[in-house]
């Protein structure tokens, strides 16, 4: 299903088309690590004590699709 949405910005108007992604699942941490570095985290994960190399890149619907790796529930899925 393809949607066409009309975005004005002052006097531009944008034409952007949504064609209803899924996010990616990935194999393993390895994988995720490719991409990214930080592995992925929902929002509001808490980071309070959290020691990581890298920063978590924040998505829902990506950390959904891949939250069985959040092996400790920490609300970040491959941490490194």
């Amino acid at each position: 299903m393809k949607r066409t949405f009309l975005l004005c910005i002052g006097a531009v108007a944008i034409t952007v088309a949504a064609t209803g992604c899924t996010p990616k699942k990935f194999a393993n941490c390895t994988d995720v690590h490719k991409t990214y570095a930080g592995g992925i985290a929902r929002p509001g994960y808490h980071q309070v004590g959290m020691v990581t190399k890298y920063v978590p890149h924040v998505d829902l619907a990506l950390y959904n699709a891949n939250s069985s790796m959040d092996r400790d529930h920490d609300g970040v899925a491959c941490e490194a």
